[in-house]
């Protein structure tokens, strides 16, 4: 009855609708189908005309068209997959950042880490994303900072050892790779310090830096040139020392010569070696020096208490020291002359008349093997009652009582006797009388061992 037109044909099938063919109808029923596809009409007009405000009618009209639109399904899928891989790869690095410094890789590392990534970025299958994940944790270190040992250590083959050593080995069972074991902060020090105190066992001792630099300097200084006076004083004390040591040896000779013989040969020695006598003397006051108290200073004391009417006679005087310390007319003998005072001469001959002298001294003069000539000698020259001083070495007397008993038989008589002094006895006698005895009676009492001196 009417006329379709041409785009109604083409909108069922931009609607994905199956076009419908006419097919000849009835009269009473074509008018019902005719409004019924008007209706249809108005519809499908006000279906075309909303359909074309928001999108153009767009027909698929080849392969490459449905290609783009699975790749744009796809994109999305990749775009999260690289985010995440990104995610991953910063909680690496504040994993690392937290156990240890920095680590320092190789440029081979460092370009495998590179492709790894891009793989990544790029996508793929997740089983093919997986191996490569596995591969970049063999070839990289668990932990950069046991990398850092390693190399320090021993090389790139402990580098490998340590890193199969300290992989996780798979369990049969699981399939699923499981996360390397990384080490705490404390954990990693205490390694080290283990490996330096391993190091250091097998070390030899390193000189230090600073010797190092102080060695050459030292090479260097040379040392003062030393001057003309400082040699001539060295030589002069050496001079000094040896003669001083000369001087102890031939005064020990002397003092065993005057000790070992008679007065006789001692005064013979003198004569014939004036200067040994005054190298004896200076020994000798060396010795007696060291002493806590001169016997020549106790006696003086004495006889300072005495009239100075006095005559004293002092037997062996040496320096005169006797008579210069009291008022009293001295008479001073001895085997060679030291001060003008000094009469030269035996102590068992001196040049004094009879019973001329208050008092008689032997101050550590009862030297060589005739001390009985000495004795009768005093006795000799002193008066009635007069007094016989006599100090001598304490060292020396075996029994100190038969010396006295063998000096009263000489006509004496023991006053006084002081036996307190660690280096000398001091004695007082009086003159009784003549000897007792005759010339060849023997007193054995009268034989005091030698005073002789060590070398030290």
């Amino acid at each position: 009855m009417f006329e379709e037109p041409e785009w109604a044909e083409a909108a069922p099938v931009a609607a994905g609708l199956r076009p419908v063919t006419s097919r000849p109808l009835p009269a009473a029923a074509s008018q019902n189908n005719g409004s019924k596809c008007r209706q249809l009409l108005a519809t499908l007009r006000i279906l075309e005309a909303a359909s074309l405000s928001q999108n153009p009618p767009s027909l698929p009209s080849s392969d490459s068209e449905e290609e783009e639109v699975e790749r744009k399904k796809k994109c999305p899928k990749k775009a999260s997959f690289a985010s995440a891989s990104a995610e991953v790869g910063k909680k690496r690095k504040k994993k690392c950042q937290k156990q240890g410094p920095p680590c320092s890789y190789s440029e081979e590392e460092v370009e495998r880490k590179k492709t790894c990534r891009k793989q990544a970025l790029l996508g793929g299958n997740s089983a093919e994303e997986e191996k490569r994940k596995r591969k970049c944790q063999k070839h990289a270190p668990l932990n950069p900072a046991q990398h850092l040992d390693d190399v320090d250590q021993t090389g790139p083959k402990a580098w490998k050892n340590s890193a199969t050593n300290d992989l996780p080995k798979p369990s049969p069972e699981s399939t699923s790779p499981k996360p390397p074991h990384t080490l705490s902060r404390k954990q990693w020090r205490n390694r080290q310090k283990n490996k330096r105190r391993h190091k250091n066992k097998f070390r030899s001792p390193e000189v230090p830096d600073q010797a190092l630099a102080e060695a050459p300097t030292e090479k260097t200084e040379m040392p003062p040139v030393p001057r003309t006076e400082s040699h001539e004083a060295r030589a002069g004390a050496l001079r000094a020392r040896m003669a001083q040591r000369l001087d102890g040896a031939r005064f020990r000779y002397l003092n065993e010569q005057l000790y070992s013989g008679p007065s006789s040969a001692a005064q013979r020695l003198f004569q014939e070696d004036p200067e040994a006598f005054l190298l004896y003397h200076r020994g000798f006051q060396s010795q007696v020096k060291k002493w806590p108290l001169q016997p020549v200073d106790r006696i003086a004391k004495d006889l300072r208490q005495r009239p100075a009417s006095l005559v004293v006679a002092d037997f062996g005087c040496g320096d005169c020291r006797l008579a210069s310390s009291i008022r009293n007319p001295v008479h001073c003998f001895d085997l060679a002359s030291l001060d003008p005072r000094v009469t030269v001469c035996d102590m068992a001959q001196v040049p004094l008349e009879d019973e001329s002298v208050d008092v008689a001294v032997f101050c550590l003069s009862l030297m060589g093997t005739n001390i009985r000539d000495f004795l009768e000698e005093a006795n000799r020259v002193l008066k009635p009652g007069g007094l016989l001083k006599v100090a001598e070495v304490s060292s020396r007397f075996e029994d100190v009582w038969t010396f006295l008993r063998a000096v009263t038989k000489l006509g004496f008589k023991v006053v006084s006797k002081d036996l307190t002094n660690s280096h000398f006895f001091l004695f007082d006698f009086q003159k009784t009388g003549p000897p007792q005895v005759g010339p060849k009676a023997q007193l054995s009492g009268l034989k005091l061992q030698p005073c002789l001196y060590k070398r030290r």
